[in-house]
């Protein structure tokens, strides 16, 4: 069930593991973008723009919680890596005590500061009560989401990136058939939506535990691999707080780009909302590439096999080169038509949606290479034990974003939104790529490559794997 990436040709590997996360992935945004098509063809724009002036928190809470996650499988991988199973089994054990206390205090949090925050963000009053109903009830829904991805980040750092594929898929099959439920026969409006979101990951996540008790012999633990330990919480805190803290920076800049796009009225939210959810489906293969060359990166720097790293980032980057070339041709080609997907053939300002909408598209997709370096880069850096490199990074993004929507979309409204997450990539990726050379010299200088002996020196703490 488990998969060695120290051994092999980089760009084979890193490919094969590559796909079935795809695939993962596009599950999970097909129930997200299934919830934007029923809420924008069933709904009306103005629930959509209710939807969608709420993508920002979202992304700020709950990319917090899945860059936690992923960190903390971060150090499961090197273990594998390095094969020493009881670490690793000792590290599992702990990542779900520390996630289950964020988890609790997470809900709590932001159900209290739920209304507060949309008020903040400056939510146009047609939309308010929607936005609020919908983002409220994800928010409750915080365990589900992290239990999930906190189970498929450990069994990807296992190498096994098929897995939690079947499980997605699972999810994304209940979350159609309750949106059909709850908006047409209940008449549940956009809580509908986030009911179903909620349920059908909390779902995957139950099946996905239950599955992996049974199907993988090397999680089970003994008493002693159980027991809580002081020293394993600090590595995996080391791991995953910055991660997901480079998230939450990262998506400040969205937060005050969205109040920007917010005050320009609900036709551009909507927009903005429509052109978003497209754009995450099209940019799902870079958010593979990433979480491949975290686990790629993670076992070989456990291995001790450091002239693998830049091989695999090197192999990753010209996957991501070829694949931007055709999605921004594709898109430049076939933009209106998939603008539709988002909208209702009926509404009275067709026309101007479908424009706005993809000039979006179209904007962000021509900068897609960019955005394959920041994912590819920024996640080998992570899986490599460098995770406060990711909220500098996050800093750029952050920066970059917070300068157009207080500065350039006033002065020259929906336009300059479109280029705001480009100039946040490119701004990363000026940090990105030579943090990535030096974080492997350095690598390279505190413990030679060893690749006839990938257990003889052990990866230290202070690069994030501990003892």
């Amino acid at each position: 069930m488990t998969k060695d990436l120290t051994v092999g040709s980089p760009m084979r590997l890193i490919f094969g593991f590559t796909m079935p996360t795809l695939f993962g992935m596009l599950f999970q945004q097909l129930y997200n973008l299934v919830d934007t098509m029923i809420v924008g063809k069933l709904l009306g724009a103005g629930a959509l723009a209710a939807v969608g002036s709420t993508g920002s928190i979202n992304f700020f809470v709950i990319g917090f919680c899945m860059g936690v996650c992923n960190g903390f499988a971060i150090p499961v991988a090197q273990r594998m890596g390095a094969r020493e199973p009881s670490k690793m089994r000792r590290y599992v054990a702990n990542a779900a005590y520390l996630a289950a206390a964020l988890a609790l205090v997470l809900t709590v949090a932001t159900g209290l500061l739920c209304r507060t925050i949309l008020t903040v963000m400056r939510t146009p009053l047609d939309i308010f009560d929607n936005a609020y109903a919908y983002i409220f009830i994800i928010f409750m829904g915080i365990p589900a989401i992290i239990l999930y991805n906190l189970l498929a980040g450990i069994i990807r750092s296992l190498g096994d990136s098929k897995t939690p594929v079947y499980f997605l898929a699972l999810s994304s099959f209940l979350n159609i058939v309750l949106d059909f439920t709850l908006i047409l026969w209940f008449r549940a409006g956009v809580a509908g939506a986030a009911i179903a979101t909620v349920v059908s990951q909390g779902i995957s996540g139950v099946a996905c535990l239950f599955y992996m008790r049974k199907k993988y012999p090397i999680l089970r633990m003994t008493r002693e691999e159980r027991r809580l330990d002081g020293h394993s919480c600090k590595v995996l805190c080391a791991m995953g707080i910055p991660m997901g803290l480079q998230y939450s920076i990262t998506a400040i800049g969205s937060i005050v780009l969205q109040s920007a796009v917010n005050a320009l009225g609900s036709t551009y939210v909507a927009a903005v909302a429509a052109g978003v959810k497209l754009f995450q489906l099209l940019a799902c293969p870079y958010d593979a590439m990433g979480a491949a060359m975290a686990t790629y990166c993670g076992q070989n720097v456990g291995a001790c096999k450091l002239d693998r790293l830049g091989q695999g980032v090197r192999s990753c980057a010209l996957m991501g080169l070829i694949y931007a070339i055709a999605g921004f041709a594709a898109m430049a080609a076939f933009a209106p038509q998939c603008a539709m997907l988002f909208l209702n053939p009926r509404e009275p300002n067709l026309a101007l949606l479908v424009e706005l909408t993809s000039r979006y598209i179209i904007i962000s997709c021509a900068f897609f290479f960019p955005l394959a370096l920041v994912n590819i880069v920024r996640f080998s850096i992570q899986g490599m034990g460098f995770s406060t490199f990711a909220i500098l990074a996050g800093v750029m993004e952050m920066a970059a974003r917070v300068v157009v929507g207080q500065f350039f979309v006033p002065a020259f409204g929906y336009t300059a939104a479109c280029f705001a997450s480009p100039a946040a990539w490119v701004c990363a990726d000026l940090f990105l790529v030579p943090a990535c050379a030096a974080c492997i010299k350095r690598l390279r200088k505190l413990y030679p490559s060893r690749p006839d002996e990938p257990q003889a020196v052990p990866v230290p703490a202070s690069v994030g794997a501990g003892q």
